[in-house]
Formats: C-alpha cells, structure tokens, sequence
C-alpha cells in the first residue's frame, strides 16, 4: 500500500477533551472525501467549543425540541419556531444557560439547534453527504472500541 500524499490532520488537547481526525490523501481519494473528512472535524469543534464556554447546552437542546415539537420540515415551521424565541422563556433559557456575557452564543447554538430540529441543516456535515453520496463511509478511528463516547 502506498503512502498518503497529502494528508488532513487534526489534532486537539485541551483538558481531558483529546479529538485526533487524519484523512490521507492519495490518487484514488475523492473530493466528496475531502469534504466529508473536513464536515466531521468541524462538527467535532462545534459541539465541542460551546461546552469548553460552559453553555449548558442540555437546557438549550430541550428548549429547542419543545420550540419545534411538531413541526414538519417547512419554511412556515421554521419561520413560526424562530418567532416563538422572541419572548421571555427564551431569555430565561438563554440566562440559565449561561453567563450574561456569553448569551450571544447561546443563542447562537439555541438558532442552529431549531433549524436542524425542524429537519434543515446549516452547514455541510455528514448526514448531508451521505444523502448526496449514499456509497460515502465513514471510516471508524482506529483504537474505538464499544462504549467508548465518540467526540
């Protein structure tokens, strides 16, 4: 087998968080790949990067899920969840969450959660490339064994 020619590396301490994601890169790799390698390093940093702030984001998920409880997958559903933010249970949920310095990213993270509830994505990430390339695996780390938590 030969070398990579390339590879994507990345690689995250901080704490006890560890995340460590490599794609090689040789001839046979396709662009869709590349992406999808790039879709899990950034959903890994993500979901990581509000908890490191301290954002409760439990609380948030569950405000959202209660905001967007019925809703199909509609611009009109969207529309009539984000308006339900505009009142007092979402700052007290905001407030809960959170510091009052760091609101603006909880609402931040409460906006996405709402829209990705409601069945809309926000960014590319591995649900969507597996729709556009159904053949496209993800490849498990080596080393995960059962019951570990993923990152």
């Amino acid at each position: 087998m030969d070398e990579p020619e390339e590879y994507i590396d990345f690689m995250a301490k901080y704490g006890s968080w560890i995340a460590i994601k490599r794609l090689g890169i040789d001839g046979s790799t396709k662009p869709e790949e590349v992406v999808q390698h790039l879709a899990i390093v950034r959903n890994t940093i993500d979901g990581k990067s509000f908890l490191l702030m301290g954002i409760k984001t439990d609380a948030l998920d569950a405000y959202s899920k209660r905001v967007s409880s019925g809703s199909r997958k509609s611009y009109s559903s969207l529309s009539s969840a984000i308006s339900r933010l505009d009142g007092a249970e979402t700052k007290r949920i905001i407030s809960e969450s959170c510091s009052k310095e760091l609101a603006p990213l909880a609402e931040i993270y409460l906006l996405s959660r709402i829209i990705t509830d409601i069945g809309y994505d926000t960014a590319i990430n591995q649900n969507v490339m597996a729709k556009i390339f159904p053949d496209l695996k993800v490849k498990k780390p080596l080393g995960r064994g059962k019951g570990k938590k993923e990152d």
